[in-house]
């Protein structure tokens, strides 16, 4: 999986880089069919806002998080976004199933007039 990560008035260093981008293994192995993964890191008034952007399976999942601190909103980006995408694969697997059908009608018209009163 590809992952681009962007900053906007802060500067990261390859290190933590390559720490961020270490972080979402677990989430290319969870979600095989990711190509890429888009993360912008900007802080304003002394907080730090992390937005991720993907697209999975034809529907594009964002997850955001806010910290004093960079890596503890990274972190929370990430969980959001894992949560997001199972949410979504519980959705693709729950469309698999098939749907039970309804026997009877539900409408109260329908029902009288199966009765034939007359």
């Amino acid at each position: 999986m590809k992952v681009n990560v962007q900053t906007h008035h802060v500067s990261i260093n390859d290190d933590s880089r390559k720490d961020i981008e270490g972080k979402f293994d677990k989430i290319a192995n969870h979600f095989p069919s990711l190509i890429s993964c888009d993360i912008i890191i900007t802080k304003e008034h002394n907080q730090h806002q992390v937005e991720v952007f993907t697209n999975y399976e034809g529907v594009r999942v964002t997850a955001k998080a806010t910290d004093d601190i960079m890596y503890p909103a990274v972190a929370a980006a990430i969980k959001k976004l894992e949560a997001g995408l199972s949410n979504r694969k519980g959705q693709l697997k729950a469309d698999l199933h098939a749907k039970p059908t309804s026997t009877k009608p539900e409408i109260a018209s329908d029902i009288i007039q199966e009765m034939k009163l007359v």
